[in-house]
């Protein structure tokens, strides 16, 4: 019996990009929550660490999250612009959308900074897009085929070697 592999293919442009959108804002603001909390119980005073805590999570989760929610919004919408160009979906989309996302993102700030982001965004995707192939590649351990000459062969008993029959030296303790 075959077990049922999960597609590969996503969902249309339009659906990816408002999916990946409220996956990347859930995303940011889980961490964005769990970092701000930790953060906040570290920089209180002893008497009120939950709070603080707290505090920080309701002043800096929904930054975070809408910050995850705008990258991963905007790199999709390159991607989704980039499979619609070239007509084929491969990993020089990926890394193509991450130099433009980091590209768009620092416009306001002058070329050169636009040039290291655009580097740093294409780096970042090609090591990711590297890592998913990679993984992608490697056999599952369900698929792999099974030997069946060496799974059904009796033990092999080990060799004997011949024991002198001297006999072994004795230890008395007085």
């Amino acid at each position: 019996m075959q077990q049922a592999r999960p597609s590969m293919e996503r969902d249309p442009c339009p659906d990816r990009i408002l999916d990946d959108i409220g996956a990347s804002f859930g995303m940011g603001a889980v961490g964005g929550s769990f970092f701000h909390f930790v953060k906040g119980l570290r920089n209180s005073p002893s008497g009120a660490r939950f709070a603080g805590g707290m505090e920080g999570v309701r002043m800096n989760a929904p930054r975070v999250a809408g910050g995850f929610a705008v990258w991963c919004g905007l790199f999709s919408a390159c991607d989704c612009a980039l499979v619609s160009v070239r007509q084929k979906e491969d990993p020089y989309n990926s890394i193509i959308a991450g130099a433009a996302t980091g590209g768009i993102l620092a416009a306001r700030q002058g070329l050169r900074v636009v040039a290291r982001a655009s580097l740093q965004g294409a780096v970042l995707l090609a090591l990711v897009s590297s890592f998913g192939i990679m993984m992608n590649r490697l056999p599952d351990a369900g698929s792999m085929p099974v030997n069946k000459t060496e799974t059904c062969k009796e033990p092999q008993k080990p060799e004997t070697f011949d024991v002198p029959s001297t006999p072994p030296p004795s230890f008395e303790y007085k």
